[in-house]
């Protein structure tokens, strides 16, 4: 390590309260998901509070319903990203203590998890009120990246999911036993990238804005399914590059496999994120195609 920066003072709480012998606290990460489920919110009530962003000039729904949409998308984010971080990560873990699997807040999260678990929400939303699915999917999606970017940075703030040891002059050196051991020679501190920083500026802060560019400015949303798209293959792309820079998944470490690689060949390969970004790109891309393929209505004066 030549330069890093030190882990600024930062805790995961922003405020704790003891009552009754029973401490509460307002963690960073709670935050994250408040703010960006309330910012959400007034970007889909804003798009459809203008129905020449739409086809036909007609949005799927009226703004009063946003608020019922997302009771059933936040149940869809905790129970399908609990249970997609037990499928996808540490099943065997999990099914030798299955008790374990409802404690959300020992920490275990998986983004892909959480967007089958909003789909399958959102399909069944979608059929019990008949509102159109691609048009309202491609609101959900450009309501999607602020919860993605805030929720990076918390990661951020809580010091968890850092990145591989680096000796980048950004290089971070993330506070604990397990971001302090990379193999360093004794004595040396260990750098690593701030991984949870690439992915809040690309998934996050990049692809919101290019969402926004796309309904504001290029009257995307009158093609149904094209945000979606766009959204889902970005997501997929950022997520992939992001991937090798990422601290490997520990549950597959080997000795003959120090990337944790899921899918590896000869010491090449791809992580489980990887894995299940591929799938996202390959839908977004599809979405993306046949959307163009449809007829662009003139767009509003």
């Amino acid at each position: 390590m030549t330069a890093a920066i030190p882990f600024p003072p930062l805790s995961p709480e922003l405020v704790s309260i003891t009552i009754g012998g029973f401490e509460l606290a307002l963690r960073w990460y709670a935050l994250a998901y408040i703010a960006g489920i309330l910012i959400g919110w007034w970007l889909a009530v804003r798009v459809l509070k203008r129905p020449g962003l739409w086809p036909n000039d007609t949005p799927p729904m009226a703004p009063g319903r946003v608020e019922d949409l997302m009771t059933w998308v936040v149940i869809g984010v905790i129970v399908g990203g609990r249970l997609g971080f037990v499928l996808f990560y540490q099943p065997g873990y999990y099914l030798a203590n299955p008790w374990q699997i409802p404690m959300i807040w020992t920490g275990g999260m998986s983004f892909h998890g959480g967007l089958i678990g909003v789909t399958l929400a959102f399909l069944l939303w979608g059929r019990r009120t008949g509102a159109p699915y691609l048009p309202t999917a491609d609101m959900m999606a450009l309501a999607t990246p602020p919860g993605l970017m805030l929720g990076r940075i918390a990661n951020f703030i809580n010091a968890e999911l850092w990145g591989r040891a680096t000796d980048v002059p950004w290089a971070v050196i993330f506070p604990g036993a397990a971001a302090q051991d990379c193999g360093q020679p004794a004595g040396e501190l260990c750098a690593r990238h701030p991984s949870q920083l690439y992915e809040a500026g690309l998934e996050g802060l990049l692809l919101g804005l290019v969402l926004i560019w796309l309904v504001f400015a290029r009257n995307a949303l009158k093609r149904p399914g094209l945000v979606t798209g766009v959204f889902a293959a970005g997501y997929g792309i950022a997520r992939f590059i992001v991937e090798f820079f990422r601290q490997p998944d520990m549950q597959f470490q080997s000795p003959g496999n120090p990337l944790g690689l899921a899918l590896h060949l000869g010491g090449w390969g791809l992580t489980m994120g990887q894995i299940l970004c591929l799938p996202m790109i390959a839908l977004g891309a599809a979405l993306i195609v046949r959307a163009r393929r449809r007829r662009a209505e003139p767009r509003p004066a």
